[in-house]
């Protein structure tokens, strides 16, 4: 009987991180159609939020936000995220395209 109480609870378990996962990538999705080009990173602080903490690839002129699931090991990676771009505290861009840009420029 115990099994079946811990399988209950595992996919009780399960089924809150994926709908808390979906609720923060459907946010972030939607957010991102509200930036535009020029915005201070005040404003997309207000509009997005904070970006991920704690990850490396988060620096002060790229912040990266939640927005697809590739993996299902609960992880948040890099290719799982929307990068935004900076250039003197402006927004200059966001996406993969802009990544593209960003790594060829010397910023």
């Amino acid at each position: 009987m115990k099994k079946y109480y811990f399988l209950f609870a595992f996919i009780i378990t399960l089924n809150f991180i994926t709908s808390c996962s979906y609720y923060i990538r459907k946010q972030n999705n939607d957010n991102i159609q509200k930036l535009h080009v020029g915005m201070t990173k005040q404003q997309v602080l207000k509009v997005m939020g904070e970006p991920l903490k704690n990850e490396v690839y988060n620096t002060d002129k790229v912040w990266y936000y939640f927005t697809e699931v590739k993996w299902s090991d609960g992880a948040i990676t890099r290719d799982e995220c929307t990068p935004l771009f900076f250039k003197n505290d402006k927004l200059v861009g966001w996406g993969t395209n802009e990544y593209k840009k960003f790594r060829q420029k010397d910023w």
